[in-house]
């Protein structure tokens, strides 16, 4: 059975709501956590792509990442799925921060799409994973839950 189900949260995808690229955030973090997310990336065979200031570089562990972060904009994009882009922004260590684009998230596909990426993220961790409207991170709607081992609603997806 699904986390969520799209009838119940389909204006939580809408980008003219959200924003076309909701936050999503793991709060509490360390450069261990960091190298775990990056350690899944690699086990689960995501297609990857590192960059630094734009420039395409090899994926560096963790700790490299952070320090080089503090002065140039590192992104790792992956592919969990066909057409289903992620991106990891690496801001600081005491948070992992990513988007993704619920353009590539239409129907209940994607909505199993989504909550299988915060679910896997959230059991590596053994943290809760929240997503936010785009730019509203006092605001999250959803939120993987490590207590119940699955992604719920933290706002009423019908209210705008």
């Amino acid at each position: 059975m699904p986390d969520l189900l799209w009838d119940d949260v389909r204006n939580f995808f809408d980008p003219d709501l959200m924003g076309s690229l909701p936050d999503a955030r793991v709060a509490d973090t360390s450069v261990e956590d960091w190298q775990a997310v990056l350690d899944l990336v690699r086990s689960q065979g995501w297609p990857c792509e590192y960059s630094e200031d734009g420039v395409v570089a090899r994926l560096p562990r963790a700790a490299d990442m952070l320090v080089r972060s503090s002065g140039a904009d590192a992104l790792l994009r992956a592919w969990p799925a066909a057409g289903f882009l992620v991106i990891f922004r690496a801001y600081e260590a005491s948070s992992i921060d990513f988007d993704v684009d619920l353009r590539e998230l239409p129907g209940q596909d994607g909505v199993d799409l989504l909550c299988r990426l915060l679910r896997t993220i959230g059991r590596r961790l053994g943290k809760p994973v929240t997503l936010s409207p785009e730019s509203d991170p006092l605001h999250p709607v959803l939120r993987f839950d490590p207590a119940a081992d699955r992604v719920v609603l933290l706002a009423d997806p019908h209210v705008s």
